[in-house]
């Protein structure tokens, strides 16, 4: 038996705090790991700290998410059973993904309307959510009983009960992405915003058909 690990983030960004006031819900981010060392996690999330709308496909390391002034960042983490079958499909999945990481892009219309209209897809597009539920739809341990898309953390955090590992702070032993934190002058900002939402409106208008090879 193989294993891949679900690893939910309470994050210290601002928007992670806001959301935690509203709903009293700890976690906002999610991502998958592959080995039970935890040193490198695969989502959708921002490249930099501080450019929100620079995102994409992301190689995530601890101190991505204990950073700063922030040494220890609380993680829930499960280990999902997996064949090997199952495990390589999903290897092939993040590869295929990271090969191809120039077109695929981060789905913030769903990720910001899923109160509304719980998540929707668009063509090679993903956010945090969407990312670590296809993968777990690979699974038979797991079973999504609606699309991979429209489920929320919280949701994911439920489907998951019965596969806890740990959860607790985890500490950042050493900086290994050493430009996560980099100051994003706002003029790079204001671009990538637009450059993301003419992506996000060209594939919803034109490429709305076309689905991705997983």
């Amino acid at each position: 038996m193989e294993y891949i690990y679900i690893v939910l983030e309470k994050s210290h960004t601002l928007l992670g705090k806001v959301s935690r006031l509203t709903d009293g819900y700890d976690y906002t981010h999610i991502t998958i790991s592959l080995n039970e060392d935890l040193k490198k996690f695969y989502s959708f999330s921002r490249f930099w700290h501080y450019a929100p709308f620079s995102s994409g496909f992301m190689k995530e390391t601890l101190d991505c998410y204990a950073y700063g002034d922030n040494k220890s960042v609380k993680l829930k983490v499960f280990k999902i059973p997996v064949t090997k079958e199952e495990k390589s499909k999903i290897k092939r999945f993040i590869k295929d993904v990271y090969e191809d990481r120039e077109n695929y892009v981060f789905n913030l219309y769903s990720a910001l309307t899923m109160p509304l209209f719980h998540g929707f897809r668009i063509y090679k597009t993903y956010n945090c959510m969407s990312f670590c539920a296809r993968a777990l739809s690979m699974t038979k341990s797991v079973k999504l009983d609606k699309p991979y898309y429209k489920y929320t953390i919280a949701e994911l955090d439920d489907l998951l009960s019965e596969y806890v590992f740990e959860e607790r702070e985890f500490e950042r032993e050493r900086i290994e992405n050493e430009h996560y934190m980099r100051r994003i002058p706002l003029i790079y900002n204001v671009g990538a915003f637009v450059r993301l939402n003419a992506v996000l409106l060209d594939r919803l208008l034109f490429k709305f058909l076309k689905k991705d090879k997983f």
